[in-house]
C-alpha cells in the first residue's frame, strides 16, 4: 500500500495529535505543552476541521510549522470538497462543515484537499480512522477478531490512529491481540510487541480524563508513549462557537 514521505530522518520523540476540529485555543496549548518537553516534530491524523469555530487559524498554524509536521485526512477533510463523504455525516457535523467553509481561505482549502489518507515512515504507519488507509472505520472497543484482522492488513509494527476522539491501546504479541486500558502518563513499549495506538482528541475530546486537550509523545529512544491531557482557554472556543452560528451542540460537548 504507497504512503506519502516525510519527517527526514526518524526523531527521537514525536508528537501524535489528532480531531482538532477547528480548535486552535487547544492546539496551541499542545504546541507549547510539546515545546515545553523538547518534541519538536509533529504527525496530525485527520479532521483538522469541523466542528470547531477557527478553521482557517488551525490551517495556518499546521502550515506555519511544516516541514516539522505531517499531517493526513480525516473524513472532515474528504467530506469539505466530496458529497458522498459529506452526507455519511450527521446533520450538526455538515452544518458545521458549511460554516467551516465560508471560514477558510482558498490557499487553506487547497492545502487540506491535498491531504494524503496515509503517512507511513520508518516501521510507522499514521491514519485517521483504521489500518490500513480508511477515513471513516472506526476502531472503538474492537473485539478480538476484528483486531485480528487489522493488524493482519498492515506490516508495520507501529501504527497511529485518530477518530473515535478518545485514547485506544491495542496490541499483538505472540501471546495473540488484545486491549488494554490507557491512562494519563508514561507507558512502556515492549520490543517484541505490534501496537495500534490512538491519542485521543485535541480539539474535541470524548473520554473520562475531562474537557482538557489530549494527544500522546512517542519517545522512541526509551521506547515509551506519554498520554497527555493539557488544559486550554476553552471558554473562549466556546464563545467564538455562539457567535460565528456553530450547532449548540459543539459547545455543549467541549465543557462537560
Amino acid at each position: 500500500m504507497p504512503c506519502a514521505a516525510g519527517l527526514g530522518a526518524q526523531p527521537a520523540r514525536l508528537g501524535i495529535l489528532a480531531d482538532i476540529h477547528g480548535n486552535v485555543q487547544a492546539l496551541t496549548a499542545v504546541l507549547a505543552d510539546m515545546a515545553r518537553l523538547g518534541v519538536d516534530r509533529m504527525v496530525c491524523l485527520g479532521d483538522h476541521i469541523g466542528y470547531g469555530p477557527e478553521p482557517e487559524e488551525v490551517v495556518r498554524t499546521l502550515i506555519a510549522h511544516e516541514p516539522r509536521i505531517v499531517a493526513v485526512a480525516g473524513n472532515h477533510e474528504l467530506a469539505l470538497v466530496d458529497w458522498r463523504h459529506r452526507v455519511r455525516l450527521h446533520a450538526a457535523a455538515r452544518d458545521s462543515l458549511a460554516i467551516t467553509r465560508t471560514l477558510l481561505s482558498p490557499g487553506s482549502l487547497a492545502w487540506l484537499t491535498r491531504l494524503p489518507r496515509v503517512h507511513c515512515h520508518d516501521g510507522a504507519r499514521y491514519v485517521h480512522g483504521c489500518p490500513p488507509r480508511s477515513t471513516t472505520a472506526y476502531l472503538h472497543a474492537p473485539g478480538e477478531e476484528q483486531l485480528r484482522r487489522v493488524f493482519a492488513a498492515y506490516a508495520e509494527q507501529f501504527c497511529f490512529a485518530g477518530h473515535t476522539h478518545a485514547f485506544g491501546w491495542h496490541q499483538q504479541s505472540c501471546t495473540g491481540v488484545g486491549s488494554r486500558e490507557v491512562r494519563i502518563g508514561r507507558m512502556t513499549l515492549e520490543a517484541d510487541t505490534r501496537y495500534l495506538l490512538l491519542p485521543g482528541s485535541v480539539g474535541q475530546p470524548r473520554d473520562p480524563f475531562g474537557w482538557h486537550a489530549k494527544y500522546l509523545v512517542w519517545d522512541q529512544t526509551t521506547r515509551a508513549v506519554d498520554f497527555r491531557s493539557v488544559p486550554y482557554d476553552v471558554q473562549t472556543t466556546i464563545r467564538l462557537l455562539g457567535e460565528r452560528g456553530f450547532p449548540a451542540g459543539n459547545a455543549a460537548r467541549l465543557f462537560r
